[in-house]
Order: C-alpha cells, then structure tokens, then sequence
C-alpha cells in the first residue's frame, strides 16, 4: 500500500491539554481509526536552537527528544495535520512517502 510516513519531533516534556504531547498525539490518531503509531525516546539529540540534549545521569529527565511516528494514508496523514493546525499545536514534522504493508506467513 502506498502512503505517507509522518514524523513528528519534540521534547518529551511537551504537554497539550495537560496530556504528555506524545500520548496525546497517539490517542488522537487513535480516535481518528488510523491503525497505528509510536513513540520513541532518542538518547541524543539537537533542535533548531543547536543544543545537544543527551541522555546521561545529569538529571535532564524530560527534556530528551520523542519521535512519534505514524504510516498512514494521504487521506489520513491530511485530515490529521489538520486536526494539529485547529488544535494550533505547533510541531515540526516530517512528511514522506512510503510504501508499506503485512508480511504474510506462508
């Protein structure tokens, strides 16, 4: 099936509607019937501000960077960009064509 890989980057942190960013953008997407998504915590990382983030014992719990990924529909991948701009959740995202599917077992 051909699609659109959507990404979304921010520090894990964030809230929206005293949600972490993060859930509540997957139990969104969820309520919307797309099929899937994660959250992933990266280890390192920087933002348009240039300052490297890492994940030490430094007491910066909070403050790492979180993908949070999505394979869906262009039809879908709209309708839920949308919801973000009437929400006005501003978010950097990254929006890619992909190919995807199930492999069966035979």
């Amino acid at each position: 099936m051909k699609g659109i890989y959507l990404k979304f980057y921010f520090h894990e942190n964030r809230k929206h509607h005293h949600w972490l960013a993060y859930e509540w953008l997957l139990d969104q997407a969820r309520k919307m019937g797309i099929h899937g998504g994660s959250a992933f915590r990266a280890i390192a990382g920087f933002g348009r501000d240039g300052e490297l983030t890492e994940d030490r014992l430094s007491g910066l719990r909070g403050d790492m960077p979180v993908e949070v990924v999505f394979a869906v529909s262009e039809e879908d991948a709209e309708r839920f960009l949308a919801l973000l701009r009437a929400e006005k959740l501003s978010l950097f995202y990254i929006k890619m064509p992909v190919e995807f599917g199930v492999v069966d077992e035979a």
